[in-house]
C-alpha cells in the first residue's frame, strides 16, 4: 500500500510541477519588438521604449574607468548633433569587463555630467553579458529573438544600431568611435 501511495504521490507533484511552468509561462508576457522594452534609468524612473517609435538609435554599454571612456565626449557630440532628427542615444552602464563601472547608479550620474556634460538617456547600471544580462541586451546579442544576427559584446563602449522601425541593423566594437563614418551614415539614412 506505501508503494502505491508513494507512486500516486510522485505523479501528483510531477503533474502539479509541470502545470505550474506552464501556467508561469503562460503569465510572462513576451518581448516582441525593441518597443517592448521598459527599463530604469540612472534616476530610477521607467524608461518605455514604445517613445523611440520613428527613432535611430544607437544603444552603447559604458564604463566610467575604461580606456574608452573618453568615447562618452564623441556620444555626447553626436546626441546634440543629431537629437532633433529622430535619433537618440541609450547608455548602458555596466561592470562586466574589468571591474570598470563600480559605482553606485548616483555615482555615474554625477561622473557623466560632471566630466562629459552627458545628456542623452542613461539606464541603471546592469549587465551586459552572462547569465544575468539584461532582457535588452538578451535581445541585442540574439539572432533568435532580434531576428538579424548573433553578437557578443566584447568590452566596454560596444556599439548597437537600431533602425527607426525598432530593426537591428549592425553592432560595432569600441574601438569604433560614435563618430565613426558607419554611424553617421546610418543616421543621416546614407
Amino acid at each position: 500500500m506505501k508503494k502505491y501511495f508513494f507512486i500516486l504521490t510522485l505523479l501528483g507533484m510531477g503533474l502539479f510541477s509541470l502545470g505550474f511552468r506552464s501556467a508561469k509561462n503562460t503569465d510572462v508576457k513576451a518581448i516582441e519588438s525593441f518597443y517592448d522594452f521598459k527599463i530604469n534609468t540612472l534616476e530610477g524612473e521607467e524608461f518605455d521604449f514604445a517613445q523611440l517609435k520613428g527613432k535611430k538609435v544607437l544603444i552603447v554599454n559604458t564604463a566610467s574607468k575604461c580606456g574608452y571612456t573618453y568615447q562618452y565626449k564623441d556620444l555626447e557630440e553626436l546626441y546634440q548633433k543629431y537629437k532633433e532628427k529622430d535619433f537618440t542615444i541609450i547608455g548602458f552602464p555596466a561592470n562586466n569587463f574589468g571591474f570598470q563601472e563600480p559605482g553606485s547608479d548616483e555615482k555615474i550620474a554625477d561622473f557623466c555630467e560632471k566630466n562629459y556634460g552627458v545628456s542623452f538617456p542613461m539606464m541603471s547600471k546592469t549587465d551586459v553579458k552572462g547569465k544575468s544580462k539584461n532582457a535588452l541586451y538578451a535581445w541585442l546579442t540574439s539572432k533568435e529573438q532580434n531576428g538579424k544576427e548573433d553578437a557578443k559584446v566584447s568590452w566596454n563602449f560596444n556599439k548597437f544600431l537600431v533602425n527607426e522601425k525598432g530593426e537591428w541593423v549592425a553592432h560595432y566594437g569600441s574601438k569604433t568611435s560614435p563618430l565613426d563614418e558607419s554611424i553617421i551614415s546610418f543616421i543621416e539614412g546614407k
